[in-house]
């Protein structure tokens, strides 16, 4: 068999996975519709008739994958692990962590003090170092934002 029939290390996994927020999606569109339709045009059915369509695009993808021959690995847990090394290398798992400590951030600390913060320490990061032209791009990107949405959009920023 040629190699793009072999499965990848954890694509059957990440497909279930997609099948059940598929699944997900369907129970969330049918709670908008108020559990019925009126009309095709009713609240929902869009959302709905796109569901389906995830769902049964995902059981053809799945059912493909029976004709599929099985990665090179060895068992499960070998199988994790290289799926982890090829998909989530250590700068975006890094990159990642500094995005979810931003999220918690903004509440208690505000946007004026957690956004420069996090950019500051993202680009240090990213930029491996270059710690004073990371704080002048900070800096200038938070001035333009805070310029935009409180001069010219009229939104107060938290």
């Amino acid at each position: 068999m040629s190699s793009h029939t072999k499965l990848q290390p954890g694509e059957r996994a990440f497909n279930l996975l997609l099948l059940l927020f598929s699944l997900g999606v369907l129970y969330e569109a049918y709670r908008i519709s108020g559990a019925g339709f009126e009309s095709i045009n009713s609240p929902g059915a869009f959302p709905v008739g796109l569901s389906v369509l995830l769902i049964v695009s995902m059981l053809v993808i799945i059912a493909g994958q029976f004709r599929k021959e099985k990665p090179n690995t060895r068992g499960a847990l070998d199988e994790a692990r290289q799926f982890l090394h090829e998909h989530f290398p250590l700068p975006i798992v890094i990159f990642s962590a500094l995005a979810i400590g931003y999220l918690f951030l903004l509440e208690p600390l505000g946007f004026v003090v957690a956004t420069p913060i996090f950019l500051y320490v993202a680009m240090v990061y990213l930029r491996h170092g270059r710690f004073v032209s990371s704080a002048i791009i900070a800096a200038v990107s938070i001035a333009i934002i805070y310029a935009l949405f409180k001069l010219l959009f009229q939104v107060y920023l938290p």
